[in-house]
């Protein structure tokens, strides 16, 4: 009997020869994937229903064609991915958890149970109430075991608990940003959804809740990213190196170690969390989902679930690669003349100054890791120094992946596939314009 390769393996092996630009996100309850032209959602609801949702992407536009210029187009993505990651986790948000609807239908329910009891307990009371020529005020007053006027029960002041009053969960939003992806080239047909969709615009008005929740969550998410991916290392290895100047080589590899160890570490604590474990399992389905595409078979659970959880084009590798990338971009960064030029003193001012150039930095680094991870390791799966260079990122997807069920991979179908047919639409127009 041989023996099974590992998803590690199969994710080089197994690479599929249609490599495309698609890429997408976990989302909660769902998956938002991400084409040249527009992104789209497919997420879970409450009664079993797959809801649909896309958007137009601005960067998809010919007037932009700076944005994809070696580099910056490293730093579009980034920036991209962060803004229509949390905008593609507030649509999930309120329709995974979309319990109106459920509520409304449940509460007639009860009315109309509740009605129908009321109004025997009513009849039954009248009777004894005109024999005795009393009326049970006070029992009515209190709300208890009383009728009211028109024969209803009286309603609790308790309000229903709803997701939507209660939305916000940094520790959500937070991790999706690992689950990012940024990729390559469709042109594949797609079947039409079954599942139920709605327009951008139609969209608008269910969106309306919680944007401020989104943007407060977004900039606690910038925070803490900071603080505990830059500030926390570097104030650790101040501690542990002494003065940046110094040591400066020393200081850069303690403070990069500290950055990785700090993110590894994040990333398995939150994988503790059931709602995070669920996440992760619609990452899975989204790799699954692209890996079925590539190899080019038609887009069905039975097809998908074949295929490793592991991909070679995550965006995981991607914020690794990111690590590590800085390490050597800040060593080389000649920090050390602004300090002896600027006269710098030792202590808190020289540690600002070290934190402030690594976030100024961050784009260039970012523009600098796309290009290695996603555009040349991306295109080149079976060079050797390929696997060397994305093994750090492969084996944390064993941390932001888990092994997805059917109605996961349906939802990265459904997604899947709008971007597909948009691709298609713009395909069709671009060739319907060269025989014109």
């Amino acid at each position: 009997m041989a023996k099974q390769k590992s998803d590690l393996s199969r994710a080089f092996s197994e690479d599929g020869a249609n490599k495309t630009h698609v890429g997408g996100q976990a989302l909660i309850e769902g998956v938002m994937m991400r084409g040249k032209y527009n992104w789209a959602v497919g997420v879970r609801e409450p009664d079993g229903a797959i809801y649909e949702e896309q958007h137009d992407l601005s960067s998809g536009q010919a007037k932009n064609g700076w944005m994809y210029w070696p580099l910056v187009r490293g730093c579009r993505a980034m920036v991209e991915s962060l803004v229509l990651g949390y905008k593609a986790l507030e649509i999930a948000a309120i329709h995974a958890f979309n319990e109106d609807e459920e509520d409304a239908k449940d509460a007639a329910a009860k009315d109309l149970d509740a009605g129908g009891r009321a109004e025997v307990d009513c009849v039954e009371q009248s009777e004894p109430a005109k024999r005795d020529g009393v009326v049970e005020a006070a029992s009515r007053a209190d709300g208890q075991g009383g009728c009211m006027a028109d024969g209803q029960m009286p309603a609790s002041n308790e309000p229903a608990f709803s997701w939507k009053d209660d939305f916000g969960r940094p520790d959500t939003m937070i991790d999706a940003l690992g689950a990012q992806r940024s990729l390559e080239v469709v042109s594949e047909p797609s079947q039409p959804s079954e599942a139920k969709a709605a327009s951008a615009p139609a969209a608008e008005d269910d969106a309306v809740f919680g944007k401020k929740e989104m943007a407060v969550s977004m900039v606690l998410g910038l925070v803490m990213g900071v603080v505990l991916f830059i500030v926390a290392p570097a104030f650790i290895t101040n501690l542990l190196v002494g003065e940046y100047d110094s040591n400066t080589l020393a200081w850069n590899v303690v403070d990069g170690i500290l950055r990785v160890a700090v993110f590894v570490f994040y990333i398995w604590l939150i994988g503790r969390m059931s709602d995070i474990k669920r996440m992760f399992g619609y990452h899975g389905a989204e790799h699954k989902t692209i890996h079925c595409f590539e190899h080019g078979l038609p887009l069905t659970s039975e097809n998908a679930r074949q295929f490793p959880r592991l991909h070679v084009r995550c965006g995981t590798a991607f914020l690794i690669m990111v690590m590590i990338i800085a390490i050597f971009v800040y060593t080389i960064t000649p920090l050390n003349g602004l300090i002896s030029a600027w006269g710098v003193p030792d202590g808190a001012p020289k540690l600002v100054l070290v934190i402030v150039a690594r976030i100024v930095l961050m784009p260039v680094i970012a523009g600098i890791s796309y290009e290695i991870t996603v555009r040349w390791a991306g295109s080149h799966p079976d060079n050797p120094l390929v696997k060397v260079v994305l093994w750090p990122g492969m084996q944390m997807q064993y941390l932001t992946t888990n092994e997805p069920d059917d109605g996961m991979l349906e939802c990265a179908i459904a997604a899947m596939k709008q971007v597909l047919e948009r691709e298609e639409q713009e395909a069709a127009k671009a060739a319907g314009a060269v025989e014109g």
